[in-house]
């Protein structure tokens, strides 16, 4: 989401002047400028907690039994795009269980979906895909980065689905589900029997997250500009992201903007690591699509049943957004998480997984709900 850029860069920032100003209070101290022997503690203590500040910082978040991984399947496929990327997807659970497709939001991989695998891949066949210039999926040669453009790979994802299929989007996911409504009304009910709709938005997202005001405003003199600056300087970006994420700075950002402090050590580290893994001009590309995008005209023509959920601290997309979608699309149902933030379906991973499996979907697999009580 666009809102995170904007805690990048202040991560960035605070982890430049950190190390920064350390170095300068100690060339200032080796210099006699500054005699009294604290300086020389703060600064040796600025410079160390640029490096391992992130140690302290995670400790202090309580340890939990089942902590994320970067989990990758053996069950593979590549499918080669006409602009020249390849979409990595992989399976899990039974080839003949109904399809779930899995689209993750913009900034992390298809490993987001840890406990989402864990826990839904005993009643569905998991259809998991890297995003194109993420995880292991390639860049688009052309530098398309659209929400057109990804509905278009959904689409591609979408024919290894040999049942009709539920669609499952998170954040900038949900985005690209509801372009691909607009773009592909006919496989509504026939390749698709149902959406979900996690933490996020149906038009331009700085519209509805917290301070959608000032933020809106912000967009033509600060917003853009910083998103175009961090493409002209992505491998700097990528150095001070790595800066901000060993001096803890990242942490306190991710939590911010994806997590209610309930999270525990690995889920904060793991959320963390994984946005630091993709290139920043990557994602200020896919931030400039965002912009751009509104499918509000869309909701209201979506006639399968929809599953809209939502943290209800979630500062990135707002709970009265996810409200006017539940109302606007002719066959929703809104399911708060709480506590829990844009990624409940980590923190709240249970809670999430309980939400999905509650779909209900009549013509899936060609069955009525009553006749098969795992879709209940």
């Amino acid at each position: 989401m666009p809102l995170d850029f904007l805690f990048r860069w202040l991560a960035g920032l605070l982890a430049v002047a950190l190390l920064g100003g350390g170095i300068y209070i100690l060339h200032e101290w080796y210099e006699r400028e500054l005699i009294d022997r604290a300086w020389l503690i703060l600064g040796w203590g600025m410079v160390l907690w640029s490096f391992v500040g992130f140690i302290p910082l995670t400790l202090l978040r309580r340890f939990g039994k089942n902590e994320p991984k970067q989990v990758r399947s053996s069950d593979t496929q590549r499918l080669t795009r006409p602009d020249g990327s390849e979409i990595h997807v992989e399976f899990y659970g039974s080839p003949s269980a109904p399809p779930l497709i899995l689209i993750h939001g913009w900034g992390p991989n298809s490993t987001v979906w840890y406990y989402a695998k864990q826990q839904l891949a005993d009643r569905f066949r998991l259809i998991v895909w890297d995003l194109p210039g993420l995880g292991k999926s390639t860049k688009p040669k052309n530098r398309d980065y659209s929400l057109e453009k990804y509905a278009h790979d959904l689409e591609a994802v979408l024919s290894l689905a040999e049942q009709p299929a539920i669609l499952l989007g998170h954040s900038m996911g949900g985005m690209i589900i509801l372009t691909f409504c607009r773009l592909f009304p006919e496989h509504l009910n026939q390749r698709v029997a149902g959406l979900v709709l996690v933490d996020t938005s149906y038009t331009n997202p700085l519209k509805t997250a917290i301070l959608s005001r000032l933020l809106c405003a912000l967009q033509k003199p600060v917003i853009e500009p910083l998103l175009y600056v961090t493409i002209a300087l992505s491998p700097l970006l990528w150095l001070i992201s790595g800066l901000s994420y060993l001096n803890g700075s990242m942490h306190l950002t991710t939590e911010l903007s994806g997590f209610t402090g309930r999270e525990t050590r690995g889920q904060l580290d793991f959320a963390t690591r994984l946005g630091l893994m993709a290139s920043p001009g990557v994602l200020a590309r896919g931030a400039l699509a965002m912009l751009r995008y509104d499918e509000t005209a869309t909701l209201p023509t979506i006639d399968v049943p929809v599953l809209v959920i939502v943290g209800q601290s979630d500062i990135a997309t707002v709970l009265p957004a996810h409200q006017r979608m539940s109302a606007d699309l002719p066959q929703a149902e809104l399911v708060v998480l709480h506590p829990a933030g844009h990624m409940g379906l980590m923190e709240r991973h249970t809670q999430f997984a309980e939400a999905v499996r509650s779909l209900i979907v009549p013509n899936l697999n060609g069955k009525s709900p009553s006749s098969d009580p795992g879709l209940l």
